[in-house]
């Protein structure tokens, strides 16, 4: 699978240990940057690199880094198709591709250390949207939702 890697400028503090992670898991990344916290880097302009690498097809998902993961997940939940959230914790970073289709893990530098990052990351490329019953019907709404949106 290629993984569309982006970070701001206090994301890049976890690059390496993203991309190690990606590449351990088997995939590819495609590094969107940044490489240095040198310049400030606005994460609403990574969510866009990000959500475009998902929607021309360059990537099948993505992990987003900020400090928090907060901003990360708000802009990239404004891009159409994209369903990114913030994960902390394994049961969730797999949880929220099985159940609700995401497909860009949102993380924050400040808050998770290498080794937690590399567990998620591992957790969230490993599962599968179950894609039947009620949980293709919720994807369906979620859908319809961003139809309203753009409506």
């Amino acid at each position: 699978m290629q993984v569309a890697a982006g970070f701001d400028h206090r994301g890049c503090h976890l690059r390496e240990v993203v991309l190690g992670a990606i590449a351990a898991a088997g995939h590819d990344a495609l590094d969107l940057g940044v490489h240095t916290d040198a310049v400030r880097v606005d994460y609403p302009d990574i969510a866009q690199t990000i959500g475009a690498a998902i929607r021309d097809g360059r990537a099948e998902r993505g992990v987003f880094v900020c400090g928090s993961g907060v901003g990360a997940s708000v802009a990239a939940c404004k891009i159409p198709g994209i369903r990114a959230a913030i994960c902390h914790d394994a049961y969730s970073a797999h949880q929220g591709v099985e159940h609700d289709d995401m497909n860009v893990l949102c993380l924050g530098s400040e808050i998770v250390g290498p080794s937690l990052a590399r567990e998620l990351i591992e957790r969230f490329l490993a599962a599968t949207f179950i894609g039947e019953g009620r949980y293709l019907s919720r994807l369906e709404k979620v859908a319809e939702l961003e139809r309203l949106r753009d409506g």
